[in-house]
């Protein structure tokens, strides 16, 4: 197998592109998690649960894992590799989204949550950092550390600051209702092409979003306007996505006047763009990271298919 470059990194290990030469010549995105780092920030529990979900979900708009594996010091996770980068870079190259581009990624996103809700999966950390696009321009959902199988209510303090619902913030148990307010988030970041609620210092953060203040732009229309505000209800019994009427209140809501649902499904709307790849192992649209040796894989394991690797356990990640 060979490393060719790193193209994501995190607390616990780094992304790489691989080409695995020996069993098929296909590429794929490697990650590799450090065992010291998952266990000093005491994250097994979520690093399994991110295995057990990517086992069990099978949807276009979510990013396949192939296989899992392990030695003495990284954990792998060897799955699909999407070339076009994140939408957290769209949106930093173009600052923000006309409205027909921030139907096409919402509706589809609403789409891949919604399915993850009917299996009772939490996904608990959408952000654009997380929404990768495909080289045909359509959404894949990446990193599911955070997500969780939830029947009821979970107590976990997780995500991103700026992302958080307010029934995290307070630790009076949430559901699957804080998906759909990060998704309030994410379309009035593409919209406005920043979060509603941003500070330096997360306290001040956290303060605002319980405040649950909104302050629009002249980039929203009365439509978005009232879509963004109906998905930002601090009460989440008053939020949208979370009232009778499920996700069909958000796929009714004027904003997707037009959408035809079924069309969104099958990846049949025409994406607003499309990544310009030279090949199918480009990585221009990643950015650029410094190469760390700690990272290296070990030259032995260079020659070998991952899918003849010998796995190796210890108590803590038997199961892996």
């Amino acid at each position: 197998m060979r490393q060719i470059k790193t193209i994501g990194e995190g607390t616990f290990g780094r992304v790489y592109l691989v080409e695995d030469r020996k069993k098929n010549g296909r590429f794929y995105a490697l990650k590799m998690l450090k065992k010291s780092k998952i266990i000093c920030f005491h994250q097994v529990s979520h690093v399994k649960d991110e295995k057990f979900i990517l086992q069990s979900v099978d949807s276009p708009f979510i990013v396949k894992l192939y296989k899992t594996f392990q030695d003495r010091t990284y954990l792998y996770m060897l799955m699909e590799y999407v070339p076009g980068g994140e939408l957290f870079s769209l949106l930093r190259n173009r600052i923000k989204l006309d409205k027909s581009s921030t139907v096409f990624y919402a509706s589809e996103i609403i789409v891949a949550i919604q399915y993850l809700h009917s299996l009772n999966i939490v996904y608990r950390d959408l952000k654009p950092e997380n929404i990768l696009i495909a080289k045909d321009g359509h959404i894949k959902i990446t990193d599911f550390g955070f997500a969780k199988v939830v029947v009821d209510s979970t107590w976990t303090l997780c995500g991103t600051p700026e992302y958080l619902a307010p029934e995290i913030i307070e630790g009076k148990g949430h559901n699957k209702a804080v998906d759909w307010w990060s998704l309030g988030i994410l379309m009035y970041e593409m919209i406005a092409g920043f979060p509603p609620f941003n500070d330096p210092n997360p306290v001040l953060i956290y303060e605002k979003v319980l405040s649950g203040e909104l302050t629009f732009t002249e980039d929203f229309d009365d439509e978005a306007r009232d879509l963004v505000k109906r998905l930002l209800k601090v009460d989440r019994s008053r939020r949208l996505g979370n009232l009778k009427g499920g996700v069909e209140d958000i796929k009714n809501h004027p904003y997707f006047k037009g959408v035809d649902w079924k069309m969104v499904e099958e990846r049949k709307m025409t994406p607003p763009w499309i990544p310009p790849l030279k090949s199918i192992d480009d990585t221009k649209m990643f950015d650029d990271y410094e190469e760390i040796p700690e990272y290296k894989i070990e030259k032995k394991r260079l020659s070998l298919s991952v899918y003849s690797m010998k796995e190796s356990y210890d108590s803590i990640f038997a199961t892996f």
